[in-house]
């Protein structure tokens, strides 16, 4: 969720075949709106999730199409999800934690790293620049700050 920005509701819904490790992207067919995109992963999610699909033909559910299955439900839901990460940041102690801050935490990602603001809103789902603000505004002054280090206007 920290690297894709993805809803945790798409996570949750993706299918295996979905999954697409040669060229890095998860197909969410049904985002918010009812709008497909792709979200682009990098190597270190390829391997995991390569790794979780090969060890998943062997779990009790295997004949689910869901990529992530439960215990000996069929679907791993979105309440799951989120008492799962909930309970591993309270482990880690990490206060304040909710499963959205993961997308947050991503579109901050994105921009801190110099990638467009069109593209973020591309990967995230968003129809609307206001998000942006709304997801990434308290950082946006400390990008700003770095924007303005990098042009090195020197004294004005």
């Amino acid at each position: 969720l920290a690297e894709t920005g993805m809803r945790a509701s798409e996570l949750v819904d993706l299918q295996i075949s979905d999954v697409d490790l040669a060229r890095g992207l998860l197909t969410v067919r049904r985002g918010k709106g009812a709008v497909g995109r792709f979200a682009p992963f990098g190597p270190q999610v390829a391997t995991a999730l390569d790794r979780y699909i090969r060890m998943r033909r062997n779990h009790v559910t295997s004949d689910v199409t869901q990529l992530f299955v439960g215990g000996h439900i069929k679907s791993f839901t979105y309440w799951a999800l989120a008492q799962t990460l909930r309970r591993r940041a309270r482990d880690a102690g990490i206060e304040g934690f909710h499963v959205h801050l993961m997308r947050h935490t991503a579109a901050t990602r994105w921009l801190r790293a110099g990638g467009s603001e069109a593209g973020l809103m591309a990967v995230a789902g968003w129809s609307n620049r206001q998000m942006i603000d709304r997801y990434t505004g308290a950082s946006a002054s400390e990008r700003a700050a770095e924007e303005a280090r990098k042009l090195n206007l020197g004294d004005l």
